[in-house]
């Protein structure tokens, strides 16, 4: 278990506050309430997700067993017994080509926004994915003015790639999506193992 103390990271020029103390812990299925929560407001009210409607628990806990099943991390981010958000990494395409290839998701519950928590889930997503042998990492942001999702990507190595333009219409208006990509352990330097 890692846990961090309550601190002020500097982002830019502006002091952000860290959660006190929380950890981050491969996820159980008695987080599931918990992470269908804090994903069902991101699809109700964000543009992180292009989903619509939220799926309910067992729909969440069908999909967490089927990326634990494949080998894929799958974390939470807590304080006690609270989950403060979650993060996992599952396969970027179907396609066998793209087994080494991992695409990274974080939500986090609404309170723990700006607060140190996706760093250090993505941090730990990045550590637990080359464990794992995988030897890259996309991330499809939706949403080009996710702005803070972005920064957060950058801070830990990953590259801008592209974006595609008015691909989802949700809330209203046309949303793009953001393609970034970081190498994990040697990257394409040698051949998979």
């Amino acid at each position: 278990m890692q846990t961090a103390p309550f601190s002020f990271a500097r982002i830019g020029a502006n002091p952000v506050r860290t959660m006190s103390l929380f950890a981050i812990e491969p996820a159980r299925f008695t987080h599931v309430p918990a992470i269908a929560a804090i994903y069902g407001e991101a699809v109700l009210n964000g543009t992180a997700t292009f989903e619509i409607e939220p799926p309910d628990e067992a729909e969440m806990a069908r999909r967490m067993a089927a990326l634990a099943e494949g080998g894929f991390p799958y974390l939470v981010a807590l304080r006690g017994d609270e989950v403060l958000g979650y993060g996992y990494a599952g396969p970027y395409r179907a396609r066998i080509a793209y087994r080494n290839t991992v695409e990274d998701s974080i939500y986090l519950a609404p309170e723990s926004r700006g607060r140190g928590v996706g760093r250090r889930l993505l941090g730990a997503l990045i550590a637990e994915s080359e464990e794992r042998g995988f030897r890259q990492m996309v991330a499809v942001i939706g949403d080009s003015g996710h702005a803070a999702s972005i920064r957060l990507h950058e801070a830990a190595g990953f590259a801008m790639v592209g974006t595609f333009r008015d691909v989802g219409y949700k809330h209203g208006r046309w949303l793009d999506t953001v393609l970034m990509q970081r190498p994990l352990g040697p990257g394409g330097a040698t051949p998979p193992g």
